[in-house]
């Protein structure tokens, strides 16, 4: 097939539609489910950005194209009955219209853990908190607090402990060392305003070179 023969295979239903499973290709953080017809999948891969049908509104939309939030596709697969598609992208801003990360923001069942590959994301979340709320006697209220260079002064200490630790050849003392520069650096992140998410798009950006 060439590059646009197999949107013709794929099994849409009586309504001409195929359920679009959204995915952050960095975090692999479900984004939401939409769903597309053959024309606004077209549109999708002619324009490299996600478009979708609106069943309500019966009507195709670009997703951001009034709030800028847009979706970079980085590729799309389909299940084994070709009756579904998940799509993976890099996003510019919210993926939900309520201004959430992701349209699966709200818990109904279980408490559930943070997984290994969103747990940066998580802890940015719980700064962000921290700085806003400034809860009394929380460390990182502290460092908010001192400010810039109090946290610059951590960032060097933690750095310099990994490396002792790397040096000792010390791996149990190596990945508490690491964690505690992670967390760190986090706070920097959050103090200089620069989202982890632009990090991640470097990382993702030289990753696909």
């Amino acid at each position: 097939m060439t590059n646009t023969d197999w949107i013709t295979s794929v099994k849409y239903d009586d309504k001409g539609l195929v359920p679009a499973i959204v995915q952050d290709a960095a975090t692999k953080d479900v984004l939401t489910l939409a769903y597309m017809n053959e024309t606004s999948l077209r549109k999708t891969v002619e324009t490299g950005e996600t478009w979708f049908y609106s069943r309500s509104r019966q009507e195709l939309w670009h997703k951001g194209e009034t709030s800028g939030n847009t979706q970079t596709v980085e590729n799309i697969t389909w299940d084994c009955d070709q009756d579904a598609l998940l799509v993976l992208i890099s996003k510019k801003g919210p993926a939900c219209h309520k201004g959430e990360d992701s349209c699966f923001h709200e818990k109904v069942f279980g408490e559930g853990k943070s997984s290994k590959e969103n747990i940066l994301l998580t802890l940015e979340k719980l700064i962000e908190n921290r700085e806003i709320e400034r809860p009394e006697g929380a460390y990182t209220t502290y460092l908010f607090e001192e400010g810039v260079d109090k946290i610059l002064k951590k960032v060097g200490e933690e750095a310099s402990e990994v490396i002792i630790a790397a040096k000792n050849r010390d791996s149990e003392e190596l990945k508490w060392e690491v964690a505690d520069l992670f967390y760190h650096v986090l706070v920097l992140l959050r103090e200089q305003k620069l989202p982890l998410e632009t990090v991640l798009d470097v990382l993702v950006e030289r990753h696909n070179k």
